[in-house]
């Protein structure tokens, strides 16, 4: 079993940045392939950013590929997603999740949430223009 918890989420204007964090207790966190995905008002979940804890290979949606990074410190059981050049359409509610890594990792899956087995509660971003 794997807890989750996010914070770091917040009220910013266009353009501006946030720092998203996701403390994990419970198994062993360097076990763990983690991810992000976010829930705007009435559309589904979507995936936004994942790392690999075996090589730290990282994956992005196209929508935030050059704005966002995600990174790990397993020392502190803790991944961040660092939100650069935010925009109004960034507006959502940011969830941090788990996966075995010794899952299979297909390109064709990866980003999807069913992979994932742990989630954390959210954290509201609110973008304002």
């Amino acid at each position: 079993q794997v807890q989750l918890v996010e914070s770091g989420g917040g009220l910013v204007q266009a353009g501006g940045s946030l720092r998203l964090s996701c403390a994990a207790s419970g198994r062993t966190f360097n076990t763990y392939a983690m991810g992000w995905f976010r829930q705007a008002p009435g559309k589904e979940r979507e995936f936004v950013a994942a790392i690999r804890w075996r090589d730290d290979s990282t994956y992005y949606a196209d929508s935030v590929k050059g704005r966002f990074t995600i990174s790990r410190d397993n020392a502190k059981d803790t991944v961040y997603l660092q939100m650069d050049s935010l925009k109004p359409e960034d507006t959502a509610v940011y969830y941090c999740a788990a996966q075995p890594e010794r899952r299979p990792w297909y390109s064709s899956t990866y980003y999807l949430p069913s992979r994932y087995d742990y989630w954390g509660q959210g954290t509201q971003v609110t973008v304002s223009s």
